[in-house]
């Protein structure tokens, strides 16, 4: 597995500067966050909710893999600028209903805590000849289903392609962070 820059190789600066934010920038948004939803969530959950999540790189390399792989077993032709991965925002649940969390092991800490479930999507052509990015899929049967439609119950495969635990901070230490 190997990722691709999009930029010409060999040339640092044009890479780095596709890839940057104003560290100004950076430290305003991560402040708006802490000052705005996680103090709401805070005190509302009455808890003290992470502010930051840790994927280390091979996992997200290997979830990258997974969703050409099963794309391409699809349609070998998906051009990778048609596939992606869309954040959900999530949290774990209760300490007290932690028996859901069975088939995927977290540490009860984790309890009540934001986290991120990053789902493949694909993009298609909607019934307007829309370009968009649906969630999705490979089922078994090989077929890909769109997994967007609110109205569709008929999905009966228990699991989908994936991705949720990362080291998140606190319970984590923070003392690694550029931005605490």
């Amino acid at each position: 597995m190997n990722t691709k820059p999009t930029l010409e190789e060999g040339s640092f600066e044009a890479i780095s500067a596709s890839n940057t934010i104003a560290t100004d920038l950076v430290r305003k948004l991560i402040s708006n966050y802490r000052d705005n939803q996680m103090q709401a969530v805070n005190k509302e959950l009455g808890i003290t909710d992470a502010h930051s999540i840790w994927f280390d790189l091979p996992k997200l390399k290997n979830f990258i893999a997974t969703i050409e792989n099963e794309a391409k077993k699809v349609n070998p032709d998906v051009p990778d600028e048609h596939l992606g991965i869309r954040f959900y925002y999530a949290a774990y649940p209760k300490a007290e209903d932690w028996a859901i969390m069975e088939s995927h092991p977290v540490e009860k800490e984790y309890a009540e805590r934001h986290t991120l479930v990053m789902i493949p999507t694909l993009k298609k052509e909607d019934e307007n000849g829309e370009m968009l990015h649906y969630d999705f899929c490979p089922s078994s049967s090989g077929a890909i289903l769109a997994m967007a439609s609110k109205k569709d119950t008929s999905m009966t495969d228990p699991d989908t392609i994936a991705e949720n635990h990362g080291a998140l901070s606190p319970p984590e230490n923070t003392k690694t962070e550029q931005f605490p």
